[in-house]
């Protein structure tokens, strides 16, 4: 499942990117995110609830951030496993310094498996992609 789009703060890009990076602000962030425990220097094991029409469940897995590139690059990734299936994937997101506000750019092809999966391609695409936009304008929040 390929997402991908962008995102643009009012705000300059050292400071996205430190509120991006942040993990208790990140927890608040993620929509059904029930916990973001640090385990490891830029590891966390994280326990999210997310609905997806008739299929709802609890998912615990892992998410890590690599190859970053500060204030510029870096790559979050993720899996998960629980009643309804399982998610994996690697978001890139790339932010640009554009007058003063900054653009995120992010991509991924997630992978989905079980009941979830049977959800269909595009509903799965246009809830990720609702998902991401909220996460965002959360983050938002935390900026200023």
């Amino acid at each position: 499942m390929k997402i991908e789009g962008s995102y643009t703060f009012k705000a300059p890009r050292e400071r996205v990117w430190q509120v991006l990076l942040d993990p208790k602000i990140m927890a608040q962030c993620m929509p059904g995110c029930d916990g973001l425990k640090e385990v490891a220097p830029d590891q966390y094991e994280a326990t999210m609830k997310i609905g997806v029409a008739s299929v709802k469940g609890t998912y615990k897995g892992k998410v890590s951030i690599k190859d970053k590139r500060a204030p510029e690059h870096y790559v979050l990734s993720g899996e998960g496993t629980g009643g309804p299936g399982f998610m994996q994937g690697d978001v890139v997101i790339d932010l640009e310094d554009q007058g003063g506000e900054t653009v995120l750019k992010y991509r991924t092809d997630a992978k989905v498996g079980g009941l979830i999966a049977g959800m269909g391609q595009r509903m799965l695409g246009g809830v990720a992609k609702m998902v991401v936009e909220q996460f965002f304008r959360k983050m938002e929040e935390f900026i200023f």
